[in-house]
């Protein structure tokens, strides 16, 4: 290994122990510990570890193909020692103001979706149902208005009809009566026929669905 090897190799894992410091208090800030069940916790930590390993063992590899060596440990120590006395406090801050960037970021764009698009959406469509309830009952008015104008039309001129078709039935031969009679009685006995054999089928049905039960 080179010394421009060796030295690439110090300042990528002096960089690596600084930024593993800022992975660390990122990864706690948002973990909350103590508002979480202990797997959960565990699960978390384990997964961090891994990560944060492989992202170590590559940047290694990129550098010196992954030569592991005794000052590569003690320069992630430097670099995280580095990282908690001069920029722990600062990296902190920053995030904070991050976090408190994107919270507010976030508020003001679902205000700006509902004052926009939300509340104009459901004002339109609570206009269009009003107006359309509006339209029904008005439309249901006039249909029984029509209705019952229509009614007392017919009322009205059902009457001299029917006195018309008084006066041509009493002029009417009697052989005409008697034959048109003859028919509506045979018209109306064939309906009673038709109604007892209806009700005697009816009734045989029910008697075979209660033997078979």
């Amino acid at each position: 290994m080179t010394l421009t090897t060796q030295f690439l190799t110090m300042i990528a894992m002096i960089g690596m122990g600084s930024l593993f410091g800022a992975m660390l208090d990122t990864y706690n800030r948002f973990l909350q510990r103590q508002r979480r069940k202990t797997w959960i916790v565990f699960i978390n930590d384990l997964l961090f570890w891994i990560l944060q390993g492989l992202s170590i063992f590559y940047v290694l590899f990129l550098v010196n193909e992954g030569e592991v060596r005794i000052y590569i440990f003690l320069a992630l120590l430097c670099g995280f020692a580095a990282y908690q006395s001069l920029i722990k406090r600062l990296y902190l801050k920053c995030l904070e103001w991050m976090i408190s960037f994107v919270i507010s970021t976030y508020k003001l764009i679902v205000k700006i979706v509902i004052v926009l698009i939300i509340k104009p959406v459901r004002s339109l469509l609570l206009t269009i149902l009003s107006l359309l309830i509006i339209f029904g009952k008005g439309l249901l008015t006039i249909l029984k208005a029509l209705l019952l104008t229509l009614w007392w039309v017919l009322k009205v001129v059902w009457k001299p009809i029917k006195w018309l078709l008084l006066i041509l039935w009493r002029l009417l031969p009697k052989r005409v009566k008697n034959t048109v009679e003859k028919l509506y009685n045979k018209m109306a006995g064939f309906n009673d026929k038709i109604q007892k054999y209806t009700t005697k089928f009816i009734n045989k049905l029910k008697s075979i669905k209660n033997n078979k039960k």
